[in-house]
């Protein structure tokens, strides 16, 4: 370490000229790169001039720069995530080869200004061919395990995670943790099976308007959660059709895909069975009491047809759709006690009927029931 006058001030820097030897077939190395002061707004640049371009890893405050890398180098070099703030701007460079060997210069700009921080000679070494031989048998030995490891893992384990939920639960959470660097992170994208967008953040807000219809108004990401790198999504008022595999995939601003991660929902919508003939059946649904009394309770089936239409403290008949008129029925003290049940009389039709509960156009409660009817 010695001296230097670095943007004006007095620093220690490892500026003497470092010699590093590593094999061929190490897993990395490691090129040192040390300062006591790191300047506002710095931009570190790692090089070698005898390549063209000649950069191998440029980072800021916001994260890697890719545009300027040379290709030999990509998805092979790091920094550590915190380097602008400990002054440790050594590079790790993984999978070395012998071309790799040459000389290396970290340097360090700010406002205009550089400043040249160390020169690392790498020599990677090659292997020798007896132990080239060794190491190819070791090599089958392991690749048979992990087929082996591999094979038992997808025949026994399912590789997708699952998440199940009631009809009438009033959310569900769809697990994404992530295992990236957050100062990289540009753009959070989830979406299912159909490759519709279910939501969408970028650069530091939700983009509503991305998001497809059906999703509209049902989906949040905490922000909480966001700042340590929990992308999961809750998804509100969850239904029979929202049974679907749903992925999670997080981009940097180049538009890089950082990681991705996949999660099996399943909509579980409870089964009622009736003889066919029987007078009438009951669809329950039990949810919290002393509901507000502005709240519409809606009876639906599966084609849209309104069932059933409690308003205002009465039912509806009007709103009902002509084929269930005088067949349906609900509690009187439904708000108070929370038993929103309805008793479908003189069965003819099977199917799936949905329940809402809904105030100034939210809304607040949300299940299914399937009717079966037994033939004969």
């Amino acid at each position: 370490m010695k001296m230097l006058v670095v943007f004006g001030i007095l620093v220690h820097v490892s500026q003497h000229a470092f010699g590093v030897e590593v094999s061929e077939w190490a897993e990395s190395v490691l090129l040192p790169c040390l300062t006591s002061f790191v300047p506002e707004f710095p931009t570190v640049v790692w090089s070698r001039y005898d390549l063209t371009p000649s950069t191998i890893h440029q980072r800021d405050l916001g994260g890697v720069i890719l545009t300027d890398q040379n290709q030999r180098y990509r998805d092979r070099t790091s920094m550590k995530t915190d380097a602008l703030i400990t002054g440790d701007l050594s590079l790790t460079l993984r999978k070395p080869r012998l071309s790799d060997s040459g000389n290396y210069t970290c340097t360090i700009t700010a406002f205009g200004n550089e400043q040249r921080l160390a020169d690392v000679e790498l020599q990677v070494k090659e292997v020798p061919s007896w132990a080239k031989g060794l190491v190819a048998v070791s090599v089958v030995l392991v690749v048979l395990a992990v087929a082996v490891g591999l094979f038992i893992y997808f025949y026994y384990f399912r590789t997708v995670p699952q998440v199940e939920v009631e009809s009438a639960a009033e959310s569900v959470q769809l697990p994404c943790r992530a295992s990236v660097n957050l100062l990289q992170v540009s753009t959070v994208k989830w979406t299912d099976k159909d490759n519709r967008k279910v939501h969408v953040y970028q650069d530091g807000s939700d983009q509503p308007e991305e998001q497809d219809e059906f999703y509209r108004n049902r989906t949040e990401m905490k922000r909480i959660l966001l700042k340590i790198g929990d992308f999961s999504l809750t998804l509100k008022h969850p239904s029979g059709r929202d049974t679907n595999t749903f992925t999670c995939r997080v981009y940097n601003r180049e538009g890089r895909v950082l990681m991705e991660k996949q999660v099996e929902l399943k909509v579980k919508v409870p089964q009622v069975e009736v003889e066919s003939g029987a007078e009438s059946v009951q669809l329950p649904f039990i949810t919290t009491a002393e509901l507000p009394e502005d709240v519409t309770v809606e009876w639906k089936d599966w084609d849209n047809w309104k069932v059933h239409v409690y308003q205002d403290g009465s039912d509806r008949p009007g709103e009902q759709n002509w084929f269930y008129r005088n067949r349906t029925e609900m509690k009187k003290d439904l708000l108070r006690t929370g038993d929103l049940s309805l008793t479908l009389k003189h069965l003819t039709v099977r199917g799936t009927f949905t329940c809402r509960v809904y105030r100034e156009g939210r809304v607040l409660r949300k299940k299914q029931v399937e009717l079966w009817v037994k033939d004969d």
